[in-house]
């Protein structure tokens, strides 16, 4: 476990208060905004230490990582807004029953996977 620095509580605030995924230069971007120091490689550091702890997740987006709070320890799956970001975290027991019979099937044990289904949000949907 990482120290717990200032620079690290002000990114885990950042992300905290963000509704969808960011971006690492977008959290930087909102904190030097409200008057933080903080640089873009310590705010890089801090979101791939909350990820690797669990207190983040993190995607890949058109070849950029983003970043969003989450329930440590819980293992969960998002529905993503492709328009406005949007982000909803779901239970798909269906995903974990799935992925524990094909690991079985093929002889693979403690299986792990990443399920994020992408899509438009009702508000987004409604302004088509």
């Amino acid at each position: 476990m990482k120290r717990n620095t200032w620079q690290r509580e002000a990114v885990r605030e950042a992300l905290g208060d963000s509704e969808s995924f960011v971006s690492a230069q977008s959290l930087h971007s909102s904190l030097r905004e409200s008057g933080s120091p903080i640089g873009l490689a310590t705010v890089y550091r801090a979101l791939t230490d909350l990820a690797t702890e669990g207190e983040a997740d993190s995607l890949q987006q058109d070849g950029e990582s983003l970043y969003r709070a989450c329930t440590p320890g819980s293992h969960h799956h998002h529905l993503i807004c492709r328009n406005c970001g949007l982000t909803v975290e779901i239970e798909a027991d269906a995903v974990e029953t799935w992925a524990q019979s094909v690991a079985a099937e093929h002889g693979f044990t403690q299986p792990n996977h990443v399920v994020d289904v992408f899509g438009l949000c009702a508000d987004c949907s409604a302004k088509l």
